[in-house]
C-alpha cells in the first residue's frame, strides 16, 4: 500500500495544484465580471441621467433644483443603488437622495475630478465600512463644467457572491481530487504495480543467472513492448554468459574477435580485479561553461579513442590534465568524478596546471620540442630550458597524483600515454617499486642522430626506462628507440628478447599496432541511412552540391599532410576537369595548439590554401574544397565516412593514424576507398588501401581518381579484407596484448625478469633490425 501511495502520490498532488489554481482563476474572474458589469451600469445611467438634468442644472433656478430633486429620487431604488447626488462647482450640493445621508453633503474627490478634468470618473472606497462605488459626470453651464452627477452603489454584494464561488470551487476541488486520487490508486495497483513487481521478480531471476524460468508477464497494450524487450533481454543474457565464458576460454588464441566483455574477462583474471591506471594528458571529458549551462565534450584525439574503451572495460582511473572552464566544478573533493555521463564506469581524476605551466610543460617542451622531433615533417623543433624545467614539473605533479591514486592498492598496474610523460614513469617506479608500469609512446621515435638534438634526451631515455614495458606502433620505433638507447646511456641492450637492462631494471620494448573498436553488427547504424542518402542530406546542410564527396579529419597539424592533399585535389581537378563540378571534397580540421605560433602559421595556411583552390574552380554552389575549421563528435564525423566515397589519410609522419581504421570500421556497406600515406603506421598494416607519397602531388591525384572510377566488385573486396584486419586487431586486442605482457612481468628486484615472448614476431624484429 505504501509504494502505491507514493506512486500515487504525484499525481494527487498535481490535481490538487491544479484544481486550486483554477480555483483561484474562478474566483478573481467572478470578481472581474461584476466589477465591469456594474462599471458597464454606472455608465449607462449616468448618462441617461445626464440628458435630463442637464437642462435643469443650465436654468440655475430653485424651481430647477426641485425638478433636479425628483429626477433623483426616482431612480434611487436601482438594484445596488446606495444613492445620486448633483453638485456645485464650488463643493456644494443641489440635489441628492436621502440615502446618501451626511457623508456626501460636500462633494467627494470622484466629483471634483470630473468638474476639473470634464470627463466621466470612476473610484472606490469604504465608507461606514460598507465597500462603495462612485461614478461622476460633470454638468454643464455656458459651455463649461459647473457641476457634476454622482451615481453611489453599495459593492458588498460583489463580495458575497465572490465568496460563494470560491466556497463552490473549493468543494469541487476536494471532490475531483479524492475522486482522482481513489481512480489512481485502484488504477496504479491494478494496471502497473501487480505487473512491475512480477517483472522485477523474474529480472532478479535473470540476473542471478537463471535465464529458464519464465513468471507470468503483464499483458494489455501499455506492456506488449515491455514483454518484448524483456524476452529478448532473457534470451541475449542467456546468450552473452555463453558466449563470456567461451571467449574466457579462448582468449589466449586469435580464434574470436576480441570484444569489451572477452577484454574484461581476460583482464579480471590477469588483473585480479585490481583497477588499472591510465595517465595521460588529455582528458576524454571536458566541462565547458555554456552560455546557458555546463557542456560535455569529448575532445578529438586518438589516445581517448584508443583508450576510453579499455577503461569501459576493466573499471579504473584516469588521471588527466582538467582543462575546461568548468571542470572544477564537476568534480568531488578529491577531483574526481564517474564518467561517461550517460553511463558512469570509470573514475576521472583532474590534474590542474597554472596556464604557465601549460605553456611550459605541454605547448612548449611536449609539442614545440618532442612533437616535431619526432615526426619527420621539417618543422624546426625549439628547446627552452624554461620549458624544461616546466616539463620536469608537470611530470612531478602527474606522478604524486597517481601515487595518491594508487594508495591502498598491491602492485597496482600502470599504463602512461604518449611523450607527454617521459620522466613519469621512473618518478612512479621509484616510490612504488611493485607497481607494473607500462608506457606507450603514440608518437613515432626517430633514429638516434635525430634524437640526439634533445638536450636532455639521457634525463628523457633514463625516464622511459623506469617503465617495466614500453610501448610502439611498429618494429621500426622499436629499433629506433634501442638504438637510441645505446648511444645515450650506459645500459645493456639484450637485442635478442628487445630488452633494456639499465642498473638491474629490466624494460621491454615491444611493438603494438593501436587500433579502434570495431561496431557491433547489431547496433544503431543498422538505422543509418546508405551512403547515397547521407551524401545528399549533407551536401543541404552544408549548402553545396556535389554528387561524389571526399572526406579528411584531422586537427590542424603540419605533420598531416593537409596542403599535401588539397594540392592533390587541385591536380586531380586540373587533370580530370569532367569531376569538376561533381567531385567536393571535404575537410574537417579541428584547430589545435592554436596558442604555439607555429600552428597559428599553419591553420592561416590551410585556410589560404583552400580559398585559393576554389577561387580557381568554384561554380555556383559547388565548391571545390569544403574546409570545416571546428570541433566534431564521432558520430557527426560518422556520417562523413558513411557518405564518402574516398577518404584521404596523407600524413607526412605518423604513428599510426586511426582516422584511417575508424573509416574502415564504418563502411558496414563496404563502399568507399581509402588512400594512405606510406609514412603512417597503419600503412603497415592496411595494405589493401591505395598507398601513396604525400609529397608526390601527381601520385594522389592518380589515387583519387583511380578510386573514383574503381568498380564496385573491387571496392568491396578491399574494404572487406581491410575490415577483417580491423576487426580481429581492434583495440580490445591491443589493450589485451599490451597488459597481458606487462601482467605476466615478474616484479623481483633479486632476480632477472620473467618476459613473455612471441618467437615469430621476435625473429621478424631481429630480422628487420639486422
Amino acid at each position: 500500500m505504501r509504494t502505491t501511495l507514493k506512486v500515487a502520490l504525484p499525481l494527487v498532488v498535481s490535481v490538487a495544484v491544479v484544481s486550486l489554481l483554477f480555483a483561484a482563476y474562478q474566483v478573481r474572474t467572478e470578481r472581474k465580471n461584476l466589477r465591469n458589469d456594474l462599471s458597464r451600469r454606472a455608465e449607462l445611467l449616468a448618462e441617461s441621467l445626464q440628458e435630463s438634468i442637464e437642462p435643469q442644472f443650465e436654468k440655475n433656478e430653485r424651481a430647477a433644483e426641485r425638478a433636479m430633486q425628483r429626477t433623483v429620487d426616482r431612480f434611487t431604488q436601482r438594484e445596488h443603488m446606495k444613492g445620486i447626488a448633483v453638485y456645485q462647482a464650488d463643493g456644494s450640493t443641489l440635489a441628492m437622495t436621502s440615502t446618501l445621508g451626511l457623508n456626501f453633503r460636500s462633494a467627494p474627490g470622484t466629483a471634483i475630478r470630473a468638474i476639473s478634468l470634464d470627463k466621466g470618473e470612476s473610484d472606490s472606497e469604504t465608507i461606514a465600512d460598507t465597500p462603495m462605488y462612485f461614478y461622476s459626470l460633470p454638468l454643464h453651464r455656458d459651455n463649461r463644467a459647473q457641476g457634476a452627477l454622482l451615481l453611489v452603489y453599495d459593492t458588498s454584494y460583489i463580495d458575497s457572491r465572490v465568496l460563494r464561488t470560491l466556497r463552490d470551487s473549493l468543494l469541487t476541488a476536494l471532490l475531483e481530487t479524492i475522486l482522482i486520487t481513489g481512480l489512481a490508486l485502484v488504477l496504479v495497483r491494478w494496471t502497473f504495480l501487480d505487473p512491475l513487481k512480477r517483472t522485477v521478480k523474474w529480472l532478479q531471476h535473470l540476473r542471478s543467472g537463471d535465464t529458464t524460468e519464465q513468471h507470468a508477464l503483464p499483458e494489455g497494450e501499455l506492456f506488449d513492448q515491455m514483454k518484448v524487450e524483456v524476452t529478448h533481454l532473457a534470451r541475449d543474457l542467456g546468450a552473452a554468459r555463453a558466449v563470456a565464458e567461451e571467449e574466457a576460454r579462448l582468449r589466449d588464441t586469435n580464434a574470436t574477435q576480441w570484444t569489451a566483455e572477452r577484454l574484461r574477462v581476460s583482464l579480471q583474471s590477469k588483473l585480479h580485479n585490481k583497477p588499472l591506471f591510465v595517465v595521460s594528458n588529455r582528458e576524454p571529458y571536458i566541462h565547458m561553461q555554456g552560455v546557458k549551462e555546463i557542456e560535455t565534450i569529448v575532445p578529438a584525439s586518438g589516445v581517448v579513442t584508443a583508450i576510453e574503451p579499455v577503461l569501459l572495460a576493466c573499471d579504473g582511473t584516469w588521471i588527466a590534465h582538467g582543462s575546461g572552464t568548468a571542470d572544477k566544478q564537476m568534480v568531488d573533493e578529491r577531483d574526481r568524478l564517474r564518467v561517461p555521463p550517460d553511463h558512469p564506469s570509470y573514475t576521472l581524476r583532474r590534474v590542474w596546471l597554472s596556464p604557465e605551466e601549460e605553456k611550459g610543460y605541454y605547448l612548449g617542451f611536449a609539442n614545440e620540442g618532442l612533437w616535431p622531433l619526432c615526426h619527420i615533417a621539417h618543422t624546426r623543433p625549439t628547446f627552452r630550458p624554461e620549458d624544461w624545467a616546466y616539463y620536469q614539473a608537470a611530470n612531478r605533479k602527474f606522478a604524486d597524483a597517481v601515487l595518491q591514486e594508487m594508495e591502498g592498492t598491491e602492485s597496482p598496474i600502470l599504463l602512461a600515454q604518449d611523450y607527454h610523460f617521459a620522466l613519469l614513469p621512473r618518478m612512479v617506479k621509484e616510490a612504488r617499486p611493485d607497481a607494473r608500469i607500462a608506457i606507450f609512446w603514440h608518437i613515432p621515435w626517430p633514429n638516434p642522430e635525430v634524437f640526439g638534438i634533445c638536450p636532455w634526451q639521457r634525463e628523457l631515455v633514463d625516464g622511459l626506462l623506469g617503465a617495466d614495458l614500453i610501448g610502439f606502433h611498429t618494429q621500426t620505433h622499436c629499433n629506433n628507440f634501442l638504438e637510441t638507447v645505446d648511444r645515450a646511456l650506459e645500459a645493456l641492450t639484450e637485442w635478442d628478447r628487445f630488452a633494456v637492462n639499465r642498473q638491474g631494471h629490466v624494460t621491454l620494448v615491444r611493438p603494438y599496432p593501436i587500433s579502434v573498436a570495431f561496431p557491433d553488427a547489431n547496433a544503431e547504424q543498422r538505422t543509418w541511412k546508405s551512403s547515397g542518402e547521407e551524401r545528399a542530406a549533407l551536401c543541404e546542410e552544408l549548402g553545396i552540391e556535389a554528387s561524389l564527396l571526399g572526406i579528411g579529419v584531422d586537427r590542424v597539424d603540419y605533420t598531416k599532410g593537409i596542403l599535401e592533399r588539397f594540392r592533390g585535389v587541385e591536380r586531380f581537378l586540373e587533370v580530370h576537369p569532367e569531376y569538376q563540378k561533381r567531385f567536393s571534397f571535404v575537410q574537417i580540421g579541428a584547430p589545435s595548439r592554436t596558442d604555439i605560433p607555429r600552428y597559428q602559421q599553419f591553420l592561416e595556411e590551410v585556410s589560404a590554401e583552400a580559398n585559393r583552390i576554389n577561387a580557381r574552380f568554384s561554380d555556383g554552389k559547388w565548391k571545390a574544397i569544403l574546409l570545416l575549421r571546428k570541433h566534431h563528435s564521432h558520430k557527426e564525423i560518422a556520417r562523413f565516412y558513411r557518405a564518402a566515397s574516398v577518404c584521404l589519410v596523407t600524413s607526412l609522419h605518423d604513428g599510426m593514424n586511426l582516422v584511417a581504421k575508424e573509416f574502415i570500421a564504418a563502411r558496414e556497406d563496404e563502399r568507399g576507398a581509402l588512400i594512405l600515406s606510406t609514412f603512417a603506421g597503419a600503412a603497415l598494416e592496411l595494405t589493401d588501401a591505395l598507398l601513396v607519397n604525400p609529397y608526390d602531388v601527381q601520385q594522389l591525384a592518380s589515387a583519387i581518381f583511380r578510386s573514383l572510377e574503381m568498380p564496385e566488385e573491387e571496392q568491396a573486396a578491399r574494404m572487406r579484407h581491410l575490415r577483417r584486419n580491423i576487426r580481429e586487431h581492434n583495440v580490445f586486442r591491443w589493450a589485451a596484448s599490451l597488459l597481458s605482457d606487462l601482467t605476466e612481468i615478474r616484479i623481483d628486484a633479486a632476480e632477472r625478469f620473467e618476459t613473455p615472448t612471441r618467437p615469430e614476431e621476435m625473429r621478424h624484429a631481429e630480422a628487420e633490425h639486422q
